[in-house]
């Protein structure tokens, strides 16, 4: 049973969010922030990770706070529904293409949260969606879920595709990470014995 939910409330945000590791890529997204619930919609679908998150924020101030709460409780509940990882690949990669950008993501489900973020934007805002947030939301992702995440736009002229390309690359790297290794599914990825 590889799922988890997650309850988080501060005074900035209330936050539940519901995975399943072994789903379909169902999604149900309602954050107050509509490009990204879109975003989350494209990680649950390529990850084929089940999603549900619900977010009531202080949006009348910024959507920081909500993006990156979002982020924080996503990577807890990947860590929760993960247990001792034993029987995963690991390791994730992805080139994706999307019109004009092409993103790699690479991921290692290890641990030892770190984040590589070559990813520059022409706009400022996709819409009213600050673009920063797109490093903000993989920023928490990364050090809650304990992982290894890098991810470098090599080329790209259309913010939208760029953040897009982002979620999609790092649902492929991540869907591959977590799926079952069948020549060793009774054991730890690594020689440590423990991640």
């Amino acid at each position: 049973m590889r799922k988890a939910q997650i309850t988080r409330k501060t005074a900035e945000t209330d936050i539940s969010v519901e995975i399943d590791l072994d789903g379909t890529g169902a999604y149900d997204m309602a954050t107050g922030v509509g490009f990204f619930d879109h975003m989350l919609d494209q990680l649950a679908r390529h990850s084929l990770i089940d999603m549900t998150v619900r977010c009531t924020g202080d949006t009348h101030i910024d959507d920081h706070h909500s993006v990156e709460d979002v982020g924080i409780a996503l990577g807890q509940a990947l860590t929760r529904a993960l247990g001792d990882k034993r029987g995963i690949r690991r390791y994730g990669a992805c080139l994706l293409p999307m019109d004009d950008a092409l993103v790699r993501a690479a991921l290692d489900l290890s641990g030892r949260p770190y984040l590589v973020w070559n990813v520059d934007f022409p706009t400022a805002t996709i819409g009213t969606f600050d673009t920063e947030l797109v490093r903000e939301f993989f920023q928490a992702l990364s050090t809650h879920g304990g992982i290894t995440l890098h991810v470098d736009a090599l080329h790209g002229l259309n913010s939208h595709h760029i953040a897009e390309a982002a979620f999609k690359a790092v649902a492929r790297a991540l869907r591959e990470a977590v799926e079952g290794d069948t020549r060793k599914a009774d054991a730890i990825p690594s020689t440590k014995g423990a991640l």
